[in-house]
């Protein structure tokens, strides 16, 4: 387990780099991040930095996931969709703040181990789906809030489509080996509202599915 210290400093450090919502914080604070790093860099887990998970993808760093969900502006009573469930962190974040999470995943073997953490640890309002991200969820349509963890070229129509009205989504935009940023887009009737909010680097969102990896 991370000790206190550990916490403590670097819920100190993402105060220091402009994290405020003490909701946030909170959360960052009691999820214990060293159970969704591989073993062998626990040790690292509350370091602020991007460590590597199976399948090729990474946990962002703290910061990163602090921040994107600071500009959610997460209720206690909403419905997040999230695209790109990887280790289950960003999922259980959300989960303290929010009512329900629907998370979806393209690589089984990701998907099933986080489903084992995050029941692991006792969180329950996080329910799991094995998908193609840029399509979204429809079935459990509309969301207060989407929050895509990938990259992509563009935002994708089909998620715009599944915000509920005064809806909010963080996502990175931009392609694989080029500049990526991360965009705030809220939905206001028929039209998307677009913010760019700063520069990140993520693996990219990938189209299809992978069942047996």
């Amino acid at each position: 387990m991370g000790t206190d210290t550990e916490k403590a400093s670097l819920v100190l450090s993402l105060r220091q780099q402009g994290i405020v919502d003490l909701r946030v914080l909170g959360a960052i604070e009691a999820i214990p991040r060293e159970r969704f790093v591989p073993p062998a860099l626990a040790h690292k887990a509350y370091e602020d930095t991007a460590l590597p998970i199976a399948g090729g993808q990474t946990i962002s760093q703290p910061f990163i996931v602090a921040y994107m969900t600071q500009m959610l502006d997460v209720g206690a009573r909403h419905r997040v969709l999230e695209i790109g469930t990887g280790s289950g962190y960003q999922a259980a974040v959300l989960a303290k703040l929010c009512r329900r999470v629907y998370t979806v995943e393209r690589r089984r073997n990701l998907m099933r181990h986080a489903e084992r953490l995050l029941s692991d640890i006792h969180i329950h309002n996080v329910v799991t789906r094995l998908g193609d991200g840029a399509k979204g969820w429809p079935e459990q349509a509309p969301f207060e809030r989407i929050m895509v963890t990938a990259a992509a070229p563009s935002v994708p129509q089909a998620l715009i489509d599944q915000l509920a009205e005064g809806g909010v989504m963080i996502l990175p935009v931009g392609p694989v080996h080029g500049d990526q940023e991360i965009w705030r887009v809220r939905r206001q009737g028929a039209e998307a509202l677009y913010e760019k909010l700063m520069p990140v680097r993520f693996v990219p969102l990938v189209e299809g599915v992978l069942r047996d990896d």
